[in-house]
Order: structure tokens, then sequence, then C-alpha cells
């Protein structure tokens, strides 16, 4: 296990979570003032109107520790944002800010589902053009690695970064989860990127940035929330996890390069898959919101907020520890 990168990974982590916990309060105000406030509705846990756009703190303590610690280790950095003439950190940047743009807008005033869906789509094909992309798949017959033509090979990486970043946006549904969810699902990128050989440096240093600003936000979003990340944040979010997978976890040197990625978001995955079916089967609307995802169930059951959100982070941990003892074991 690489010794020095784990400790500039903390740098990161540590940089992301107090530019988030400290930025939040007066994006917080901010929200207020530009009366983005969520009213409580029926299907909502919450019964206070909460202000939303706590996404905009995660980004401005993310992008802090990328320029912290892109300062202090280029080589790592310049390595990831060009590699064999393409620049796959650089394609996620911006593809992530792109859904971000979108996301303040729709949390501002409801958009159109095909302008999110737009958004996600355009921000996945940009990192895909830049070099982020789903270059081809193990053979699970012999083992042999199975080039994709660069159509499919783009067309694949949209449809994952949008099904994966989408399912986010499903788990904002009580005080903490998707942060605490998506801390978790970083935190096991960061460390298959410390052990993995395929791996690059910049995927680990990344994430730590992710799981850092999320647990700097869970510092006002925790049970009982001043502030919900919203749209901005969870597609944000979303988006960097579906793509830093694209760059690592896809990247494992076995028949199982397909299942890491997969577990590793596997909650969200998952409880996504489950409503949609029920969706279809009932005869629901496929955009109708209801109270079918896990966190509804859980309460429904009879938990407190703060009992279904550790439940569910239980559920995730226990996905992406396979996935990381899966890739210790086959992609070192």
């Amino acid at each position: 296990m690489n010794a020095v990168l784990l400790q500039q990974m903390a740098v990161a982590a540590a940089v992301a979570g107090t530019v988030t916990a400290l930025v939040t309060p007066p994006v917080r105000r901010m929200a207020i003032a530009a009366g983005v406030v969520r009213e409580a509705r029926k299907r909502d846990v919450h019964t206070q109107p909460t202000p939303l756009w706590g996404g905009v703190a995660i980004i401005v303590g993310f992008l802090a520790a990328f320029a912290l610690v892109r300062l202090l280790w280029v080589p790592a950095f310049e390595h990831g944002l060009s590699t064999n003439h393409s620049h796959p950190i650089l394609g996620i940047l911006i593809g992530a800010l792109l859904v971000a743009t979108v996301g303040l807008f729709d949390d501002k005033g409801d958009l159109k589902p095909w302008q999110q869906m737009l958004s996600l789509l355009t921000g996945g094909l940009i990192a895909a053009l830049f070099g982020a992309r789903i270059e081809g798949i193990t053979n699970p017959l012999d083992g042999g690695w199975i080039q994709l033509p660069m159509p499919v090979s783009i067309i694949g990486t949209m449809a994952w970064i949008f099904l994966a970043a989408k399912t986010f946006d499903f788990l904002d549904g009580l005080d903490g989860l998707a942060a605490g969810i998506c801390a978790i699902c970083a935190t096991t990128m960061g460390l298959m990127a410390v052990s993995m050989r395929a791996s690059d440096p910049v995927v680990g240093l990344l994430a730590a940035a992710v799981a850092g600003s999320c647990i700097g936000f869970l510092r006002h979003n925790y049970n009982p929330a001043s502030i919900f990340m919203g749209t901005v944040g969870a597609q944000f979010l979303g988006f960097l996890l579906a793509s830093l997978a694209v760059v690592g976890a896809f990247k494992v040197p076995a028949t199982i390069s397909v299942i890491v990625p997969i577990l590793v978001l596997g909650v969200p995955i998952l409880d996504a898959f489950y409503v949609v079916i029920k969706r279809v089967v009932t005869k629901a609307p496929l955009r109708e919101a209801d109270q079918s995802h896990i966190h509804h169930r859980l309460r429904k059951q009879g938990l407190s907020v703060r009992q279904a959100v550790w439940t569910i982070y239980g559920l995730t941990a226990c996905t992406c520890a396979i996935a990381l003892l899966l890739a210790w074991r086959w992609g070192r």
C-alpha cells in the first residue's frame, strides 16, 4: 500500500472537509435570500422549509482541495490531466461543473426531466471525448481484453454516467443520507486507487476530496439538517463518482472489472432498479415521485431518520467492502 499517497489523500480530504464546513453557512444564507427553499411535501420527512444549494459548498470544498493538492503534487495531477494525448480528469471536471450549473437552476425552479437528462448526457459526452471512457471489458470466458469501438465506448460511458449519477438524486431523501453514502463510496474508490496497479494516483486524490467534502457537509446536513445539497449537489457528486469509477474501478484487470464499480455504487443502483421495476409493474408514471425508495420503506418499518440512515450506511459499507476485497485480490 502506498503510504505517501495515503498521506496526500488525507490532506485532500481534510482541506475539502474544512472548506465545505466553513462555506456551508454563508451558502445557506444565500439560498434563503434567493428563495431556494424546499417546502415540506407529502412524501418528505422534514416538516420545516429547508434551503437547498448545499451542493455549492460541496463543490467549493472539492475545488479548494483540488487546487491545493495540484499545487503540492503537480506530477500526479499532470498524469491524470493528460494521459496519452487525452485529458480524462479535465473532462470529468468540465462535465461535472456543467451538470452542477444545470442543477442550480433546477433547485431554483424545477426543470423539465429532459433538461436534466440532457445535461447529464452532455456532461458524460464531454468526459468521454476527453478520455474518461469505458474503453473495453474483460472477456469472462478467457480473461482476454475486448476493446470497444469508439462509438460504443462513448455511448456506453454516457449511459453509465447518466444512470449512476441519476441514482443519487433518488437517495437525497433523508438528512445526511446522500452525503454519507457518497463519502463511503468515494473512500472505497480512493483505497482502490492506493492498491491497484492500474489506477492513477490522481483518482485517489480526487476520491479523497469528494469524501472529505461530503463529510464536511454532514456537519450541517446530518439530522436535523439545516440545509440540503439539492440537485446541484446530488448530481455533481453522482457524476464525479460515476466518472471516477470509469477511470479507476473499471480498470481492474480481471473478469470482475464490471462487477466492482457496480458493487461500489450498489445500494443507489439497486434502489433505483427496484423503484423503476415497481413503477413499471404497477403502471405508475416513471417520473412520478413516490415513497418506494429504501429509506421510505425503512421509515415505514418504524425506524427513526437516524436509524434508517445508519442502516443504509451499513449496507453501503458492506457492498463497498466486497468490492474492495475483489479489487485487492484481482487488481494488484
